[in-house]
């Protein structure tokens, strides 16, 4: 039977194109986890705090690390706090439910109202990490054998799992998921995305800040791109340090606000000696 769900339609300070509704929707409405690719700071994370707050739903994160395990999203067995209470504490050891602590997979299912649990960067962590989150994301439960208790989903949380696509994930894992890549917003769009965070920026200073930042980004050989949060810190430097839009593209100042590595600063000094300022000017990777 149909079931209705609240629609994702982006919040005010998020710009969310509409395919990015559409895959987040189909996910809402088919109780799938949605899996977000895309290059560092095309907004994956901020996703999921979008949709929670469009939503009016509380967020879990879960932060995957290269030594993350699958039941460390479930739950952990304290067995050095219950040793220390066994010997220096006065609390009943022989009550285990109270070393249990649950994970963020845990606390989303037994939590009384529906969240949204973010698990971001999954392919930081092993191969068998996603294989190893299968039958919870399937079932919404998962057995506790220290206790004999299983955890089951009080509300299904809306699960949104982000990858910058480091290691391929497996199949199975994928068949289960919802899959939408976020691309690299164009120009005009990441104006928008500015105008959301600087609504008084000067037309000017938007317009040269933009096409320098293309640019930049069109230089060959770089190891690192300057993403949109770079572009942001870029404008608000640009602002308090009271430059002259039309030096922009002639200076670039505060270059290091966007270029974060040597060999990719030299990389652009080099570009910009081999093509000169002009080409600068008139091509600004827009």
């Amino acid at each position: 039977m149909y079931q209705p769900f609240n629609r994702f339609s982006g919040t005010a300070d998020y710009v969310a194109p509409g395919d990015l509704q559409q895959a987040v929707n189909v996910a809402l409405a088919l109780s799938r986890p949605l899996l977000i690719k895309g290059e560092p700071g095309t907004g994956k994370t901020m996703l999921a705090k979008s949709i929670a707050e469009g939503l009016g739903l509380d967020i879990l994160m879960w932060n995957i690390k290269s030594t993350t395990k699958a039941r460390d999203g479930l739950y952990v067995y304290d067995t050095v706090q219950r040793l220390y209470d066994s010997q220096f504490g006065d609390r009943d050891v022989s009550e285990i439910k109270n070393y249990i602590k649950l994970g963020k997979l845990g606390q989303a299912f037994s939590s009384k109202e529906q969240v949204v649990l973010l698990i971001d960067e999954i392919d930081k962590a092993d191969l068998e990490f996603p294989n190893d989150l299968l039958w919870e994301l399937d079932m919404m439960s998962f057995h506790v054998p220290e206790t004999g208790e299983t955890v089951t989903a009080k509300k299904r949380p809306i699960v949104i799992i982000t990858s910058n696509a480091e290691k391929e994930l497996p199949d199975a894992f994928l068949r289960r998921c919802i899959f939408h890549y976020i691309a690299f917003p164009g120009p005009e769009e990441m104006k928008q995305i500015i105008k959301v965070h600087y609504p008084n920026l000067m037309r000017n200073l938007l317009t040269e800040a933009v096409q320098a930042f293309y640019w930049l980004r069109s230089v060959p050989g770089l190891q690192k791109r300057p993403s949109t949060s770079e572009l942001l810190d870029w404008l608000q430097a640009l602002v308090l340090g009271g430059v002259d839009p039309a030096k922009i593209t002639e200076e670039l100042p505060f270059a290091g606000s966007l270029i974060k590595k040597d060999k990719d600063m030299a990389q652009v000094k080099k570009y910009i000696n081999s093509v000169g300022v002009g080409h600068f000017n008139r091509q600004g990777g827009v």
